[in-house]
């Protein structure tokens, strides 16, 4: 189709246009404070993260405002509706954009077309944990048991479809097809106390500098981590693959997002300002000891080829435990 030069240049010129309008927004960006809605109450591992990226990203970008929404549906569904301006972000994760589209037949949002991706910049992994009091103190000691006595141990965990719960269905397939009973509880909070006081046998918590904490104190013994490697702040505590579970990687990434139709420019001076504060050794010695690990390099535009990666990941461990929210 032709297209008139007259028109051709009207159009060409009203895209400069914008173009200049959407850099001149970038550089003002931000003028006034920014909400960072995080789907956890207070003191939950979203919230802890959170907090650390919105303080240390003050000096950038100004006041970030840290809301709790107590639900994930909350605050992803308000994120959705609002402005796509920078004003309103949302710290998305394993959770909301993998393992609730996987364990929910209906959801109200789209993992990877309901959000702008900003910057996926951090992870947590989980492990797994027996009481002080337990008589298990490696992991081989605790599959060599379960293997021998089916159903006789069980595992608490905070809630259907949690990274607590999905870890642990991963561990019992990936360890033989183990016959461990799953222990509900509503939030990890008591789950932890009952596996402290040796109530239920073990659990699979994200290693927090609280679990580490805990571990440290002789509260609960950390038999093993769900990670690639060692982690630097246990480093004497080895991986589920070194004790033999081969492919054991159960871990909760964290990412900041925004609603779609945010500009590109606001988006990648959001990404710079993550980018630059991450690359501060004291703040990422802070991250470690809070239990979270660095993730570099996963940009907006490698953010939906990662988190299609992960469920191709975690899909069929769900659907063979039938883990189902609805």
């Amino acid at each position: 189709m032709n297209i008139p030069r007259r028109l051709f240049l009207k159009h060409a010129g009203a895209a400069a246009a914008l173009t200049t309008v959407h850099r001149a927004w970038a550089d003002n960006y931000p003028s006034r404070p920014i909400k960072l809605l995080v789907s956890s109450a207070p003191g939950g591992v979203h919230d802890v993260i959170g907090r650390l990226w919105a303080d240390r990203l003050h000096d950038a970008l100004g006041t970030i405002v840290v809301e709790n929404q107590g639900t994930a549906g909350g605050a992803i569904l308000r994120a959705i509706r609002s402005p796509p301006d920078g004003y309103t972000l949302f710290l998305g994760s394993s959770g909301t954009h993998v393992l609730e589209p996987l364990i929910r037949a209906h959801i109200d949002y789209d993992p990877l077309n309901s959000f702008e991706a900003v910057s996926i910049f951090s992870k947590a992994t989980t492990s797994v944990a027996v009481s002080s009091a337990s008589p298990f103190h490696s992991l081989k000691e605790l599959i060599g048991f379960a293997r021998a006595n089916p159903g006789k141990l069980s595992y608490a965990y905070a809630g259907v479809g949690a990274i607590s719960n999905v870890a642990g269905e991963m561990f019992k397939g990936l360890a033989g097809g183990l016959v461990i009973e799953p222990v509900a509880y509503r939030g990890m909070g008591p789950a932890q106390f009952d596996v402290m006081s040796n109530q239920v046998p073990l659990f699979f918590p994200n290693v927090t500098g609280q679990v580490v904490g805990l571990h440290e104190s002789g509260s609960i013994r950390i038999l093993s981590v769900n990670s690639q490697t060692r982690l630097e702040m246990l480093p004497s505590i080895p991986t589920s693959i070194e004790e033999g579970v081969n492919d054991m990687i159960a871990e909760t990434f964290f990412g900041i997002f925004a609603p779609k139709g945010l500009a590109i420019d606001v988006a990648q001076k959001i990404n710079k300002a993550t980018d630059d504060a991450f690359r501060d050794a004291v703040y990422r010695e802070k991250l470690r000891k809070d239990g979270f690990q660095v993730l570099s390099g996963i940009a907006a535009d490698s953010t939906k080829a990662f988190i299609i990666e992960e469920t191709r990941r975690w899909a069929p461990i769900i659907k063979a435990a039938g883990i189902t929210a609805d």
